[in-house]
């Protein structure tokens, strides 16, 4: 599943866009908000994880495109 480019003109991303959670330098897809907490979910599908809202940024050019070959790899290798 990949979803749109991340836009880089937003404070923060967006519910269905690609972030970075700082504190564990993971990226995903913003899922939702509750309770104060960013819901975030492992592009390649997974278990959510929560971030604090200060937390969650727009990932570099670089970690955005990372991101995104390690699902088509991954795609690839299970045949889709």
């Amino acid at each position: 599943m990949l979803v749109p480019m991340a836009s880089k003109q937003q404070a923060s991303p967006g519910i269905g866009e690609l972030a970075k959670d700082q504190k564990t330098g993971r990226i995903g897809i913003v899922m939702g908000e509750i309770g104060g907490r960013v819901q975030m979910r492992p592009v390649g599908g997974g278990v959510e994880w929560e971030a604090m809202p200060g937390d969650v940024v727009a990932p570099r050019a670089r970690e955005e495109l990372s991101a995104r070959l390690a699902v088509k790899n991954n795609n690839s290798r299970v045949g889709l």
